[in-house]
Formats: structure tokens, sequence, C-alpha cells
């Protein structure tokens, strides 16, 4: 991917740079301009569906933990889907995230996240790795 967007691809790329800052600040309100009314948000580890915007944001809002930090690594796409790799920390622990957005008009018409609890690396491989930043 190159970073030479289309008007379309800037206009997403600016609503994800502020969906992400909300998100961190949690604006649960801008957080959400992001979605369509009927939005879908999948979580494929709980089996859950989340339909519409309304829906996901009351969820998000009643989270019982919420996040003491959260740092966006990157953000990749072109036309209608887009991918972010993030962190959250939830009391104390990260939560490696990633979502992937498919956007319709300009708003997220679905969206699927995953999310990994990190894990010791197995000592029988650390010849054929390095220890990331």
């Amino acid at each position: 991917m190159t970073n030479e967007y289309s008007p379309d691809q800037e206009q997403i790329q600016k609503a994800l740079d502020q969906h992400w800052r909300a998100s961190a600040a949690g604006d649960a309100e801008a957080e959400h301009d992001i979605y369509a009314d009927d939005a879908i948000c999948d979580y494929p580890q709980s089996g859950e569906r989340i339909v519409g915007r309304r829906n996901l944001q009351a969820l998000r809002s009643h989270h019982p933990g919420k996040p003491s930090g959260f740092e966006v690594r990157r953000i990749l796409g072109g036309g209608n889907l887009w991918v972010t790799e993030y962190t959250i920390l939830y009391q104390g622990r990260p939560a490696y995230t990633v979502s992937i957005m498919e956007f319709r008009d300009g708003k997220v018409v679905h969206e699927t996240q995953y999310f990994a609890d990190p894990f010791e690396a197995p000592a029988w491989r650390s010849q054929w790795v390095r220890k990331m930043g």
C-alpha cells in the first residue's frame, strides 16, 4: 500500500484517527461516530455479534474494566477495507487486538475484532527469532 490516498481514503483515514483517539480518551460518543446506525460488530472468539451502533456504544460504555492504556501500532487499508492493530491495557494486562473494518459511504458497516493475550515464547525456537522492542 502506498501513502497516496484518494479523497475517500483520506476521509476514512481521518475518521479512523479520530475514532482511535476518542477510544483512547474514553469519549464514547465521538468513538462511535464512525459507525453506521445498523453496523455489525463481531467478536469471533466469544461468538458474539453486536447489532447497531447504539448497542455497540452501550456495551463498550458498560465495560466493568475500563481500559487504562491504549496504543495503535498501525493502520493499513484501502478502499472499503481497513485493519488496525493495537494494544489495550486492561487492569495492567495487555490485550493485543486486531480490528477489521468494512466501510460503506464513509461509515463502518461491519467490524470484526480479535483479542489475544500475551504468552511466553517457547525456548525451542529462540535460535530463529529475536525479541521485539
